[in-house]
């Protein structure tokens, strides 16, 4: 079991910041892109409701969680505090709690996810925008559509479609999944979606290089 991270500092945090916005710009340099284009979610499922004070006082406003439950009681503990997406396994009898918090769903790969959100669209009291999870690398183990089968998600969903996301396999180096953020980026053109979140601590650098604007973060920002 993995163990909650407690203790963060805020200038440490701040500082962990300023690393990753060094190595987005650098990114960004390298690729002809602005650094102004990739926005840092902090990846929130391991911080405990308490600590996310101090991610506000380091300057962190974007937050992703996994758990609609936990994404619900933090966001309703911190009213206006921070901006929400779900980026985790999405069910879709979750849709309707999710739906009055979150700026995006990132993770909508489902026809029942879709159903949900037809259902529910006109309670949530805010416009609905969501990414759709591509499982672009086909793993077995990941969630997210087949490539072939985005075209017609597209046309079913209700809701207006911003971007995709997609999680690759684990690698043992980050130039392993490049050519799986390039398929990424290919297929956000090929159907006019400005959204690409991909990247994590492990490759974000790549990630960028590659197209993402939105690269969730975890141990790059709370490393001691």
């Amino acid at each position: 079991m993995v163990e909650l991270i407690r203790g963060l500092r805020a200038d440490r945090v701040r500082q962990n910041l300023d690393v990753v916005r060094g190595r987005i710009a650098d990114a960004c340099l390298s690729s002809g892109r602005d650094p102004g284009s990739v926005e840092v979610l902090a990846a929130v499922k391991y911080l405990p409701l308490e600590e996310l004070g101090t991610l506000a006082e380091a300057g962190i406003t974007l937050l992703g969680e996994n758990r609609a439950q936990d994404l619900v009681s933090k966001a309703e503990a911190y009213p206006g505090r921070f901006t929400w997406d779900f980026i985790g396994t999405l069910q879709s009898r979750k849709v309707p709690a999710l739906l009055p918090h979150v700026r995006y769903i990132q993770t909508v790969a489902t026809d029942s996810a879709l159903g949900q959100l037809t259902r529910h669209q006109a309670q949530a009291g805010r416009p609905v925008r969501i990414l759709v999870e591509v499982n672009v690398a086909g793993d077995p183990g990941k969630a997210g559509l087949d490539p072939g089968e985005l075209p017609a998600f597209l046309e079913r969903s209700p809701v207006e479609v911003v971007g995709l996301m997609t999680m690759p396999p684990l690698a043992a180096s980050p130039e392993q999944s490049r050519r799986h953020f390039a398929r990424l980026r290919e297929l956000a053109a090929e159907h006019d979606l400005a959204e690409l979140s991909m990247g994590t601590s492990q490759d974000f650098g790549v990630a960028v290089e590659e197209g993402a604007t939105i690269i969730r973060l975890g141990s790059s920002l709370f490393r001691p």
